[in-house]
């Protein structure tokens, strides 16, 4: 059963996780910041790789822009759970396609193993990412060919509602594309929840 957890922000979600009977004590995580290299985020990586050890994951980082694609391969296939960070969704699906960890993230979700995706890594699972682009700079992606996504999902998640640092984007992405495409929208302390292709909002 393909099972993907879908936020805004994880760290503001996770207390409502209990709902859907995640246990991750004693569990490994393939945790890729890939997304957030081109972009400023602080400290932020660090803080939500501490959040993730506090409720009881081994973390297991995984660049995968500076990974060979057999590192990638027994990394993914080793840990019980893959987490994808925030950042910017066109830089990482370049990255994500340019070594092949695409396919294989595809192939391990497919099989059972459980996808956190924050942000970006929300948006990249989509069939295609192209309607993101008011929220991140594509040009941060010069070698990215085509837009279309992990297609782990069959919508495509808006993140980031009432924030206001993305507002206008959030805005004008449903001003262009919310009569056209299955937008699902979340604020930074919501959640999606897919299983057995049914959605459930957490918040």
């Amino acid at each position: 059963m393909k099972r993907l957890l879908l936020v805004s922000m994880f760290e503001k979600i996770s207390h409502r996780l209990q709902e859907i009977e995640l246990e991750f004590h004693n569990k490994t995580v393939t945790y890729i910041p890939t997304a957030s290299l081109v972009e400023d985020t602080g400290d932020w990586i660090s803080l939500e790789k501490m959040h993730l050890q506090r409720m009881g994951l081994a973390v297991d980082e995984l660049d995968i822009s500076k990974s060979c694609y057999e590192t990638i391969q027994q990394t993914l296939q080793k840990n019980d759970l893959i987490y994808i960070a925030g950042g910017n969704t066109f830089f990482l699906l370049q990255e994500l396609k340019r070594t092949g960890a695409d396919r294989l993230i595809a192939e391990e979700v497919n099989r059972g193993k459980l996808y956190i995706g924050e942000s970006a890594g929300a948006i990249v699972t989509a069939p295609d990412i192209g309607y993101s682009a008011a929220m991140d700079d594509r040009e941060k992606a010069p070698k990215l060919k085509e837009d279309s996504g992990l297609h782990l999902i069959d919508f495509f998640v808006l993140p980031h509602a009432g924030n206001p640092a993305f507002q206008e984007a959030v805005e004008e992405i449903l001003r262009n594309y919310a009569s056209s495409l299955d937008l699902k929208v979340i604020n930074d302390r919501q959640a999606l929840f897919v299983a057995d292709g049914r959605v459930k909002i957490l918040e």
